[in-house]
């Protein structure tokens, strides 16, 4: 435990957070960064922008409840300490979304309706899971849900984010401090569980039954994200194109060529890699991984 309470501290935190890759930045970016222009110009960029942005706040959101909520059910201090540290930094997930979403052109006083208004229903029911077990005090659960699932997946949708944003830095950037802050959740969800699953082996029947739940409205989501993207990463692409070097041009994302793959193999392949993450994940903690209904 000893071990355990120094990786996770909270001077670590401050270390390797704030006074580390946070360092200098506001709102997660550089301060001189802005929108890309023609994120902020052309209609259809911006709107797709508006939506993928509203999905983040509310994934976040339900982080920042997940993380907090699970605090005072917290079996040992370290873990409390360790949460504490996890719920600022979804709370500035939050604010850094939100800012964005005002950067884009939404006025401070209509965030909670446009958040309402586009949030995917999918998503919210993938929440609503995980913040059933939270409110039910269910440490185990709640962990797994939290720190491997919603973590596991905001990991893998920030990364192709960030990589698709090779034409606007400002972004790139704010995306790779909440990475670095996903990497060191997943990693307190894995360190911690794996030795309570040992000392409670009767959760494992309920922990496998959430995540094939959670992970079918994953899925579903990421459905419903790419069903009307094609037009829109088209556009994306050519105006990419016309510039003098192309932000997209080589760039992959497991083995996803950006520049000419369609919306169902992105589709497809961000499904199998979190998929995929979170059977090795899982394993390390003795869960085994329950394959999900498919989305129709």
């Amino acid at each position: 435990m000893a071990d355990f309470l120094s990786q996770y501290s909270i001077q670590r935190w401050l270390e390797a957070c704030p006074q580390g890759y946070l360092d200098g930045t506001v709102y997660g970016h550089d301060p001189d960064e802005t929108e890309a222009e023609e994120v902020l110009t052309i209609d259809s960029l911006r709107e797709a922008s508006i939506a993928v942005t509203v999905q983040l706040i509310a994934g976040e959101r339900c982080a920042l409840a997940a993380s907090s909520g699970l605090i005072n059910c917290a079996p040992d201090d370290a873990s409390k300490m360790f949460l504490a540290t996890q719920t600022l930094d979804e709370a500035r997930h939050v604010e850094i979304f939100t800012q964005r979403l005002m950067d884009l052109g939404i006025k401070k006083e209509d965030v909670n309706s446009t958040v309402a208004d586009l949030a995917n229903p999918n998503l919210v029911k993938f929440a609503e899971v995980l913040l059933e077990k939270v409110a039910n005090k269910d440490f185990v659960a709640g962990v797994v849900g939290q720190n491997i699932v919603l973590e596991g997946m905001a990991f893998s949708v920030f990364e192709l984010l960030q990589a698709s944003s090779a034409g606007n830095p400002k972004f790139a950037k704010t995306l790779a401090g909440t990475i670095a802050d996903e990497r060191r959740h997943v990693g307190f969800g894995e360190n911690r569980i794996g030795s309570l699953i040992q000392e409670h082996p009767e959760k494992r029947p309920e922990v496998e039954k959430m995540q094939a739940e959670m992970s079918y409205y994953m899925l579903a989501t990421f459905t419903d994200m790419f069903s009307d993207a094609g037009q829109r990463m088209e556009e994306a692409k050519a105006i990419a194109a016309q510039r003098d070097e192309n932000p997209l041009d080589g760039v992959s994302w497991h083995g996803a060529d950006l520049m000419t793959a369609t919306p169902d193999v992105m589709e497809a392949v961000l499904a199998d890699t979190v998929l995929g993450e979170f059977k090795t994940r899982l394993g390390r903690i003795g869960i085994e991984y329950q394959s999900p209904k498919v989305p129709a």
